[in-house]
């Protein structure tokens, strides 16, 4: 099928929602849809990283000032939507796609919305859900009580638009299920590039090349640097760990840099025991992780995100330390420490609890390593791909895809 993508973002950035909307589109074309992604004017050039015929359009530079590409949101994006609805009306009519692939509560809406006005087309709307709307504006403290209640209609009806909608985490089905009424909604869940974590590299040769100590204890986070991700739990628990023992090291990376940055020269963190990567380019993240002993995912569940950072962790064979959430716990089951409450020093006590028990270290390693192999991108393409060909009426070869699971 010729499949339009809705990327209402700059793609691609180096984080969660534009690694989802990447692989995602990879694993389709692997299967043999034809994959056009229509997004905003900034981004990095895919291409220039990996071999693929996705064809990635963008919207006119008119606004040639905006360069933010770290997550939250921004009322300029107000404009560049508009800009998209017109760019996506444009690819519909003249691609003539099968199916319009939303991504986010504004792809879902540009994409109904060129949905209604090609209606003699008959093209197929998925809704591809990453979690809240009003709860990921309220996490980045960029909604105010009034305006809140304003929202909350709004993305109550965006959540049941779509022939089928899709999410990236169990937590945020549940939200969707109590608007959508329809029953047409399935987890599809993130997943991970098992290839790339087959290194070639000894763990010692890599934390050589990426400067880091070779004698130490290393926790790491990879992921947004901004509030809605939890790094504020993460930053407090770096002060607490390192009053106890400076043979711990931490290594960060993300964007944007700016909030991490002050936050280590004001705590007086030195670089012995702390280093930040930003921005950390994607394909470079197995190697990163090879170097770390013990993984840190602090994000609650305000916003029903899923954890894409979570399977690159299972993937390189980390232990993880994290909250105690549905989301958590159906990825990990064993293979994870869950703070018994969500604050700073439950993650301090978790890193803690591996240090000094190097056998459960090891023991969650192997569980989380086994584990990442239920998350692959190619399970997530095919479950899409059922849910593409029910919507179209199409019928599954037999033997394959039998079932939505």
């Amino acid at each position: 099928m010729r499949i339009l993508v809705v990327a209402p973002t700059p793609f691609f950035s180096d984080r969660g929602t534009h690694i989802r909307i990447l692989e995602e589109a990879l694993a389709l074309e692997k299967i043999g849809h034809e994959i056009t992604i229509a997004t905003y004017h900034i981004g990095k050039d895919i291409h220039k990283e990996i071999e693929t015929k996705i064809d990635v359009r963008r919207i006119l530079r008119l606004l040639f000032w905006y360069k933010k590409t770290e997550a939250g949101p921004d009322w300029q994006k107000i404009i560049l939507d508009m800009m998209l609805i017109r760019k996506t009306f444009f690819l519909a009519r003249t691609q003539r796609p099968d199916i319009i692939h939303g991504h986010l509560h504004e792809g879902v809406l540009i994409g109904w919305i060129v949905q209604k006005i090609l209606f003699w087309r008959k093209i197929k709307l998925v809704a591809d859900f990453h979690g809240s709307l009003v709860g990921e504006m309220v996490s980045h403290r960029y909604l105010k009580r009034g305006l809140r209640m304003l929202f909350i209609p709004i993305e109550k009806f965006i959540n049941r638009l779509g022939d089928f909608a899709i999410t990236s985490s169990w937590e945020m089905t549940s939200e969707l299920e109590k608007t959508r009424k329809d029953g047409k909604i399935e987890t599809v869940l993130d997943g991970v590039n098992l290839d790339s974590f087959s290194l070639k590299k000894t763990k010692e040769e890599i934390k050589k090349e990426w400067e880091l100590p070779v004698d130490k204890f290393i926790v790491g986070y990879t992921g947004g640097l901004v509030n809605n991700k939890g790094i504020n739990y993460f930053l407090d628990s770096i002060l607490l760990t390192l009053r106890e023992n400076k043979n711990i090291f931490f290594v960060i990376g993300g964007f944007p840099a700016e909030h991490v940055e002050r936050f280590i020269k004001e705590k007086e963190i030195s670089q012995e025991n702390a280093r930040l990567i930003s921005p950390l380019d994607y394909f470079k993240l197995p190697e990163l992780l090879s170097c770390c002993d013990v993984a840190v995912d602090p994000k609650d569940a305000s916003v029903n995100q899923a954890s894409g950072k979570m399977l690159g962790y299972m993937a390189a064979g980390l232990p993880i330390v994290c909250f105690d959430k549905i989301n958590n716990r159906k990825y990990l089951g064993e293979g994870g420490y869950y703070c018994d409450s969500i604050n700073s020093e439950a993650i301090t006590q978790g890193i803690f609890y591996f240090l000094d028990n190097p056998s459960e270290q090891i023991k969650k390693r192997e569980i989380n390593k086994k584990n990442a192999n239920n998350f692959s991108w190619k399970i997530s393409a095919e479950k899409i791909n059922i849910i593409y060909n029910k919507i179209q009426n199409v019928k599954n070869e037999p033997g394959k895809n039998q079932a939505l699971s």
